[in-house]
C-alpha cells in the first residue's frame, strides 16, 4: 500500500537539487549574465530571518573588478598580510576533526596533492582568492553589531543562493577563506564601518572534466545526528 505521505513531484525535484549541489572548485570560462544572478538573489531573499530583519548584504563582482579583488587577495595571502583564521576553535574537537581530516584526504587526493606537500597545498589555497576561475564572485557581509542568531539568518540566505543557483544549472562554492581578509575587502568594496565579511562564494558553470568537481563528500546518516521521540504509532498510521 502506498504511503499517505509519499513524496510529491515537487518534493522529488527539490530533493534532486539538494543532492546535486556540491562545492565546485573549477569553472568553465563562460560568462554569467547579471540578470540571472539577480534572479537567483531575489529568490534567495525569501529566506526566513528573525523578525524579518533580513541582515544579509551581498557584493557581486564580475569582469575587471573580480580580477582586481582576486589579485589583491592573492598578493595579501602570499605576503601573509591577513588576520589569523578564526572559523574553527583550536583544537578542533575530536569528531569534527575527524570529518575535517576525511575531507582533506578526499580533496587533496582528487587533486593529486600529497598532504605533506605544503607548497602544493598553498598553491591550491591561492586558487580560492581567484574564485576558482568562476565568472562571478560574491562577498557576503553582515552588520557586526548583530548577534549570532542573525548570522544564522545569513546562513539560511547563503544556502538559498546555492540551491536557487543549482536549480538553474549554476554551480557554486561557499568560501569562508575570505573572512580573514576583511580589512582589504572592506576597503576595496567600500563597506561601511559596521559591516564585516562573513564569507565569499564562487558562482558559474562547473567544469565537468575537473576531477576535483567529481569527488563525493560522505554524509552522516540521520541516526548519527538526530534523536526521535514521541512517534509511537505514527508510522503505522501514515501507511493506512
Amino acid at each position: 500500500m502506498q504511503r499517505a505521505d509519499a513524496p510529491t513531484d515537487s518534493a522529488r525535484h527539490v530533493d534532486a537539487v539538494l543532492r546535486a549541489r556540491r562545492s565546485v572548485r573549477a569553472f568553465a570560462p563562460r560568462p554569467l549574465p547579471q540578470a540571472l544572478v539577480r534572479e537567483i538573489l531575489q529568490v534567495a531573499a525569501t529566506a526566513p530571518s528573525n523578525s524579518n530583519t533580513q541582515p544579509w548584504r551581498v557584493h557581486v563582482l564580475a569582469g575587471a573588478p573580480l580580477k582586481a579583488l582576486g589579485a589583491a587577495l592573492d598578493a595579501a595571502f602570499v605576503a601573509g598580510d591577513f588576520e589569523a583564521p578564526s572559523h574553527f576553535p583550536d583544537p578542533l574537537p575530536g569528531p569534527f576533526c575527524e570529518h575535517q581530516s576525511a575531507f582533506a584526504a578526499c580533496y587533496y587526493g582528487a587533486l593529486g596533492i600529497d598532504r605533506a606537500d605544503a607548497a602544493a597545498r598553498a598553491r591550491q589555497t591561492r586558487r580560492n582568492y581567484g574564485f576558482f576561475g568562476a565568472p562571478v564572485g560574491l562577498i557576503f557581509g553582515i552588520d557586526a553589531r548583530l548577534a549570532r542568531h542573525s548570522w544564522l539568518d545569513l546562513g539560511l540566505f547563503v544556502q538559498n543562493v546555492m540551491i536557487a543557483a543549482k536549480a538553474r544549472g549554476i554551480d557554486t562554492c561557499p568560501q569562508v577563506s575570505f573572512a580573514p581578509f576583511h580589512a582589504l575587502i572592506a576597503a576595496r568594496l567600500g563597506m561601511p564601518p559596521e559591516e564585516v565579511t562573513a564569507c565569499g562564494m564562487s558562482m558559474g558553470w562547473g567544469d565537468p572534466s575537473a576531477e576535483v568537481n567529481r569527488m563525493a563528500m560522505p554524509r552522516r546518516a540521520v541516526e548519527d545526528f538526530a534523536r526521535f521521540e514521541g512517534f509511537e504509532g505514527f508510522d503505522e498510521a501514515s501507511t493506512s
